[in-house]
This record gives structure tokens, C-alpha cells and sequence, in this order.
């Protein structure tokens, strides 16, 4: 790193010094010298707090482990287990009613219903598209996924009619369930009619045998657009998202449509999650630069990539507003883009990109806060061009938090933030990642700490996996990871999320969410199975791609998570000591041939996911695991692997040698499977010498230490290792 520049006490890598004050405080008002006089104040007072609070984290983690150790050998007994739990801390004693009074909130996120993306904002041509994943077209996506029977054709390949009638019968069907008609079905449509329409809600839709139909609600229909000589827009709406009939006889599809319809283009992924955290690879000044600067490019919407594909050079950018005439002859706008919220990292990692007075380096959390909070301030500001939030919001996730006590503290956080950079208060609206044990167990009381920001929570199975078994890393084996979807944890984890969210108020001013789909090349199976997250009573669940995103918001129409809402209301809320359960072997026994399959998963994975982390500095990518099966691997799913292993290997069902020697044969696994790259570096030939490799086997062999089982300061630590090394492309240890 260069010399440090010195701002109010601290000391500031000058990559980031210079990007805050030339490039992100410029147009917000913020005073340079106020704002590091205020970071200095605020880094001083909540530094100590943050320590404080990873210090208790690895109090209650001795604690607990010591316990474990205690009844080693014994049934545990529920009630004394949760006593235990109680009088250490871990559990926090139930609050009273209340209601979150979370304000000023996006439909986005208060009142619709709709799919999620998360994406790597470091990338800004995955940052651009999933921003843009506001609308999609449901033609494309079953034509060119499985969803329709048979794999999707490569993009060169002719087009294939048989294929292309399967994809409009099956939309056609789609559209009979989200806009019936009061007669007929959309297939024997003939013609879709605006001009002298005689129906009720001014369109007309007459049929093949001549019979004149109209919608069954004809509010659905809310206007049209013509967006070329030849092509006409027609705009409903269902269970509050939109979608659009696009009408174009000359149209190649169209043409062979008698109704001339072309395309049905869906409002898809409503919100996107700018992610700074797990699906990245920032490890330094000059990678958080990256970061904040493709944050504050979507906040100021000046941010583009330019792109070459398929022989031809473009440049991507934030897509305009869609504008409509209404069925009152007025002008209907709706958003382009997604609404977008950014998530900044946990409490747990600190950063040399600023220093303290004392050399100590700033929490990351605190810095992510001030920074991304300070770019948002330019959409804030705008009184024209394309915004994000139209109602003044600032939507910051924040996961990785353990327990009420850390979400307060992230709360004093954005106040600190707010009045440094003069916001009002609770501009920053807060989502809260229900992806650690102690969060889930205590969710009511972490609500109840951010009830004035509240805009968001979210089961992450993923996290909340890796964390129950570091957390019961001494109770016993854990069973191979695939049974832990059976676990009795899962269910009463993701039940509890919904029914806390809707007794203590999101209903009508926060999300409910839930997971991803982690396989982004099977879309037919997700299709028939994802539709379980709106049945849930959950508002949203993330995707994997925009054109995930446009396929399960098919979900939102066939399911009306109002409806099921209700229905959910007054059942039984899960009991707390099916949450604390953790899913142990118990006295069953697995065979020396299925240990070894699961050390073989686990090692793959583990592999595959971190030499592209250390090597290429990518964060989240589609893996093939050990069946070849491609599969959306970011920090959380390396946590899983790590601690599964660590875990087998302190209760004796592997040995470290067998772990050795299963990661050595994963590598040639590894390394054929990236033959194709031309940026890989195969592990294999020399795996004492690649830092990814090393890398892989330090995280399962010092997994049972690590601070509640993440992976973040063992990547941290090598990529930047890989980094400083002489050749970065051939990086050794």
C-alpha cells in the first residue's frame, strides 16, 4: 500500500482518500473536513463496541462449547439445554407486542410481492444487468432454459419452431391463470383491441370464432404504449405486478401468432441487492474503490460497461422508465430498474483502508456505512432523471448479525452515519439477515431493535447452517450435509421467520424473504418447486439470474401471498426447541464408503470455489460440484463445506491424512473441470506451492477456530497473500 495520508487523527490509503473526496462527497453538501472530522468521532466511540461485541461471541462459543463437552455422551435434555442458553445470554428474554413504524418505504418492498436478485456489485456488468432485471421477457426465458422440455438451444443455433410453439402454448396457459378472461382462453385469441373497443375496461379481445371477450376483471388492463410502427404494448396488472402482451403481426413470432403477439414481458425482479459482502472478493483499499465506486455509478445513474458479445461492441447502462397511456388517456409510468438496496459487510472484519490514531483498522461495517450511505446522498438529491428510491430511502442490508445487541448496534451505526452527513433520521432503513442462530432464535427482539428502520428479513439457510454447526461443533457429528434440508431446525427456522414477520407488522412496510435457488441451469426444476417460498407467506426469495427472476415472478401470479397470509395468522408458532435442535448422527453409524463421498463433496466444493476466490478474485460464480453439476457458490456455501469437515474431524469420522489426500484428488477433479480457462492455475502439480490449495486445506483444518466458522479472515489473509506475491498469476505459497 502507498504512504497513508493523514485526515482528522486517521490515516487513509490515498486510493480511498482521494475517491471520497474527489469523487463521492462532490454534489452531496458534505463538508471533506466534516466528514472525516465525523467518521474519526463515530470509528473512536463504536470501534470498542464492535470489538466488545465479538468478544461475546467468542465468550458464548466457549460457553457453549464447555457445555457440550459437560453432556458429552449424554441425551441432551431440552429444557436444561435452553435454561443454559438463558442464563449465559445467548437466549434474551421475550420482549412485549409491538408493531415495526418503519417509514417512508418503497411498494417495492412495502406492498408487492415479486422475485430478488443478488448480485456482486464489484462486477458492474452483472451490477447493470440485474438492475435492469426490472422486466424480462417470458418468451426468452422458457426458450432458452429447460423450463420448457429439453434444454434451451445455444445462442448461434437456428431457431427451432416446434420448440418456439411449446413456449407460446405454455404462456398462453400462464396468461389464462393471472388474466382470465370472462370467456374463451388466450389461445383462441385473435385479436387484442384497443380503438373502438366496445369491453368495459376499453380493450376488446375477440376470439377466433368471432365471440367478443373481455377480461373477467377488466381492471386488470391499465393502458398501452406503441413503441414502434408496428409493434403495440398492452399493460395489466395481477396480484400487483405488472406484465405486458407485446403485439407485433410482423414480428417473426408474431407472425405466426393470429393475435400477433410476440412476447409477454413480465416485471420480474422488483428489488436487487447490490451486494458488497458475500458474493465479492474485496480485500483491500484498492478492491473496496471498485466497490463504492460501481455504488455510487447506480446512485448517480451514470454508471456503464462496455461490452463485446457475439462479435459486436455495446454499452450497457441503467434502463429508462417505462411510459404508458392509461386507460384514462393520461400518462402511466412505471420504473425501469429494480429497486435497489445495497448490502454492506457484518460486524466481524476490519480494513487497513483506514486506520485509527492508534493504528488500529477501522470495522469494515463502520466504513461500508459511511461510504455507501454518502454515495446514495446523489440519488437522494436528484429532483429529476431516474431514481431509485422515490421516497427518499436508503436501503442498507446488513447481515452476519448475532443476536438483538448487535443489531442495536448497527441501529447507533446509521444514526452516527445520519447526522454526520445530515440526513434525517431513519433515512437508512435497515434489513436484517436472519441467517445466524442466535439472530433466529432471538428474531422477535432483533426486529424490535431496528423497529423504526426495519425494511427487511430474510432466512439464509446457508449462514444459518454453517453457524449451527460451529455453534454445536462439540455436541456431536453433524449428518452428511444433503439430510440437514430434513433437519427439524429447518422447518421451525423458516416458519419462524414468516410468523414473527407478520406479528410484529412487515406486513404492508417490510419484506419477508427467503433463499436462493442455487442450481441457475435448471429451471424446469425450480419451476415446480420454488413456488414453496410465496406459499410460504414470504414476499420475495432470491434468484440467481434475471432470467430466474422472470420465471419465478410466475410464481407471484399463481399464488397471492396476501391470501396466504392470512391463512397463516393464527398458526402455532414454531417451538423454540425444535430451533435449538442441531442435526447430529446421534448413535447411527455411516459406512466407510459414504464418509468418503461426502469427504469427496465437501473437498470438491471447497476447492472449486476457492481457487477462483484466491487465484481470480471472484467471489460468487457457478461451480461444478464433484457430479458436475453446476451450482451458485459464494462464502456461504464454502462455510457449510469447511465446518461439515471440521466437524467430522474432531468427532474422529475422518482423519486429517484422509482429508489431505481426498483435497490432492479433488484437485485434479478441480483442475480438469477449469481446463477451459485460460486464467486457471491447476493446483494439482504443485498443491504445497498454490496458495489455493493451501488456502482449502487451512480452512477445514483450522475450521474448528475459527470465529463462529467464517471463512472471510483465511481468504482475506491469502488472497492478499496472492496479491502481493511477485507474480499474481502464478501466485505460490
Amino acid at each position: 500500500m502507498s504512504e497513508l495520508v493523514p485526515r482528522h487523527g486517521l490515516n487513509v490509503a490515498p486510493e480511498m482518500a482521494t475517491f471520497i473526496e474527489t469523487e463521492a462527497l462532490p454534489g452531496t453538501g458534505v463538508d471533506v473536513d466534516a466528514f472525516w472530522a465525523g467518521y474519526a468521532k463515530t470509528l473512536n466511540e463504536l470501534a470498542p463496541v464492535n470489538r466488545q461485541l465479538l468478544q461475546q461471541r467468542d465468550s458464548l462459543q466457549a460457553a457453549i462449547d464447555d457445555w457440550h463437552e459437560r453432556h458429552r455422551g449424554r441425551d441432551v435434555d431440552a429444557l436444561q439445554y435452553r435454561k443454559f442458553l438463558s442464563e449465559i445470554g445467548y437466549l434474551a428474554p421475550e420482549g412485549g407486542e409491538f408493531a415495526i413504524e418503519t417509514r417512508n418505504i418503497d411498494p417495492e418492498i412495502s406492498l408487492m410481492a415479486g422475485p430478488q436478485l443478488v448480485v456482486p456489485v464489484m462486477n458492474a456488468r452483472f451490477a447493470l444487468n440485474a438492475a435492469n432485471a426490472r422486466w424480462g421477457s417470458l418468451y426468452d426465458a422458457l426458450y432458452g432454459t429447460d423450463a420448457i422440455e429439453g434444454r434451451g438451444p445455444d445462442g448461434g443455433a437456428e431457431y427451432d419452431p416446434e420448440r418456439g410453439a411449446a413456449v407460446v402454448a405454455w404462456a398462453a396457459n400462464f396468461l389464462d391463470t393471472a388474466l382470465p378472461l370472462a370467456t374463451g382462453r388466450h389461445e383462441e385469441v385473435c385479436r387484442y383491441v384497443i380503438e373502438g373497443g366496445s369491453g368495459s375496461s376499453g380493450l376488446t379481445i375477440e376470439l377466433a370464432d368471432g365471440t367478443l371477450a373481455d377480461l373477467a376483471n377488466p381492471g386488470q388492463f391499465l393502458g398501452h404504449a406503441d413503441v414502434s410502427e408496428t409493434r403495440r404494448v398492452l399493460l395489466f396488472v395481477h396480484n400487483g405486478l405488472h406484465l405486458e402482451i407485446h403485439i407485433d403481426p410482423h414480428h417473426p413470432i408474431g407472425r405466426n401468432s393470429p393475435s400477433g403477439v410476440c412476447d409477454i414481458v413480465m416485471e420480474s425482479a422488483l428489488t436487487t441487492i447490490q451486494d458488497c459482502e458475500d458474493s465479492i472478493a474485496a480485500v483491500d483499499a484498492g478492491d473496496k474503490v471498485k466497490v463504492y465506486r460501481n455504488w455510487l455509478g447506480l446512485m448517480k445513474a451514470d454508471l456503464t460497461e462496455t461490452i463485446t458479445k457475439n462479435g459486436q461492441t455495446f454499452t450497457r447502462r441503467l434502463a429508462p422508465d417505462r411510459h404508458y397511456t392509461g386507460v384514462d388517456g393520461n400518462t402511466l409510468t412505471l420504473p425501469g430498474r429494480s429497486l435497489m438496496l445495497v448490502r454492506n459487510v457484518g460486524h466481524l472484519m476490519t480494513t487497513d483502508a483506514i486506520l485509527d490514531s492508534k493504528g488500529q483498522e477501522t470495522p469494515e461495517g463502520i466504513m461500508d456505512a459511511f461510504v455507501t450511505a454518502l454515495a446514495a446522498m446523489h440519488e437522494l438529491r436528484k429532483t429529476a432523471g431516474l431514481r431509485n428510491s422515490r421516497s427518499g430511502s436508503v436501503y442498507i442490508v446488513k447481515p452476519k448479525m448475532h443476536g438483538p445487541e448487535e443489531v442495536r448496534f448497527a441501529n447507533t451505526l446509521f444514526d452516527r452515519v445520519e447526522d454526520v452527513l445530515g440526513l434525517a433520521r431513519h433515512t437508512l432503513k435497515m434489513g436484517v439477515m436472519d441467517e445466524e442462530r442466535r439472530t433466529s432464535v432471538n428474531l422477535g427482539q432483533c426486529i424490535a431493535a431496528a423497529a423504526q428502520r426495519l425494511v427487511f428479513i430474510n432466512t439464509g439457510f446457508l449462514d444459518r447452517t454453517g453457524d449451527e454447526i460451529h455453534t454445536s461443533m462439540r455436541a456431536g457429528p453433524v449428518v452428511p450435509k444433503a439430510e440437514i434440508k430434513d433437519a427439524i431446525w429447518l422447518t421451525a427456522y423458516e416458519n419462524n421467520n414468516v410468523d414473527l414477520g407478520l406479528r410484529h407488522g412487515l406486513e404492508g412496510r417490510a419484506q419477508i424473504g427467503k433463499g436462493m435457488w442455487a442450481r441457475p441451469d435448471d429451471m424446469r426444476e425450480m419451476l415446480a418447486t420454488k413456488m414453496a417460498h410465496p406459499r410460504s407467506g414470504a414476499s420475495t426469495a432470491w434468484v440467481p439470474s434475471p432470467t430466474a427472476a422472470t420465471l419465478h415472478a410466475t410464481h407471484y401470479h399463481q399464488v397471492d401471498v396476501a391470501q396466504v397470509r392470512e391463512s397463516l395468522r393464527h398458526r402455532e408458532r414454531a417451538a423454540l426447541d425444535a430451533l435449538l435442535t442441531p442435526p447430529l448422527l446421534g448413535g447411527r453409524n455411516l459406512s466407510s464408503e459414504a464418509i468418503q463421498r461426502e469427504l469427496d463433496n465437501n473437498c470438491q466444493s471447497i476447492l472449486g470455489y476457492v481457487v477462483r476466490w484466491i487465484d481470480q478474485g471472484i467471489g460468487c460464480s457457478k461451480v461444478p460440484d464433484v457430479n458436475d453439476v453446476a451450482l451458485m457458490e459464494d462464502r456461504a456455501t464454502l462455510r457449510i463445506s469447511s465446518q461439515h469437515i471440521a466437524n467430522w474431524l474432531l468427532h474422529g469420522l475422518v482423519t486429517e491424512a484422509q482429508v489431505v489426500s481426498t483435497m490432492q484428488r479433488m484437485a485434479v477433479v478441480v483442475d480438469m473441470q477449469n481446463a477451459d480457462d485460460v486464467s486457471y492455475h491447476p493446483m494439482a502439480p504443485a498443491p504445497e506451492r498454490s496458495i489455493a490449495f493451501q488456502t482449502a486445506l487451512e480452512l477445514v483444518l483450522e475450521g474448528g477456530s475459527q470465529p463462529n466458522g467464517y471463512t472471510e479472515p483465511i481468504l482475506h489473509k491469502r488472497r492478499r497473500q496472492a496479491k502481493a506475491a511477485a507474480s499474481p498469476e502464478r501466485a505460490t505459497a
